[in-house]
């Protein structure tokens, strides 16, 4: 399977056989021109939205063909098995900024785990419905989501191979969140590649690390 950023929370996972998901797609030029990543215009089978804000769920520009996750539970789709938990956006039951969904997408026997705008650690409750990750695509940004320390804490809670992070400053994203060098300073070793795809199987699931991808868009 591959795994590329596009920016922001946005990612596409491509399965050997072709098939996509994009993952929690924004609206380019959204909050009055704060989300400055190019428009999404790929042809996927399936769209899964943590939410509906508009940096998080914006189908507008892409082909058709595509169908939407964006509710909790268990979801059998174009062949992929999706599972949602449903969380919140912020500390407070979701009382200041809504509910979130936490999003597992089991492809070519990796599971791959996209947090959404978690805006809370996880309970053992949320870590058992999550169940296991191999890859986890963390926000790391803070203010709207959760910061660097807390995302540790949810990485050692659900206990990763591969964590990428995601939703951080940018120099096209206006928002006013850490950049990712923030987490990279706690969190330690990482690899950061010049790319924003990687190729990956099920065999590259036996050691833990950081890896930091390029935004495509």
């Amino acid at each position: 399977m591959k795994i590329k950023y596009l920016g922001h929370s946005a990612f596409v996972l491509t399965s050997d056989d072709g098939s996509k998901v994009l993952m929690d797609p924004y609206e380019s030029g959204s909050y009055d021109g704060a989300v400055g990543y190019k428009p999404i215009t790929e042809k996927v089978d399936v769209v899964t939205a943590s939410h509906e804000h508009e940096d998080h769920f914006c189908t507008d520009g892409l082909p058709d063909g595509y169908e939407v996750v964006k509710t909790p539970g268990k979801h059998d789709v174009a062949g992929f098995s999706i599972t949602g938990v449903k969380t919140y956006h912020d500390t407070s039951g979701g009382k200041e900024r809504g509910r979130n969904i936490i999003f597992t997408v089991e492809m070519d026997g990796v599971r791959v785990c996209h947090l959404g705008d978690l805006g809370h650690t996880l309970s053992a409750e949320d870590a058992a419905a999550v169940g296991r990750v191999d890859v986890l695509l963390v926000p790391v940004g803070g203010y709207f989501t959760i910061g660097p320390k807390e995302a540790l804490e949810v990485i050692r809670t659900l206990e990763p191979a591969i964590t990428i992070p995601m939703h951080y400053k940018t120099e096209v994203l206006g928002f006013p969140i850490a950049p990712v060098e923030d987490f990279l300073s706690l969190a330690g070793d990482h690899d950061r590649a010049d790319t924003y795809e990687i190729e990956l199987t099920k065999d590259d699931m036996g050691s833990r690390r950081i890896q930091v991808l390029e935004h495509e868009l």
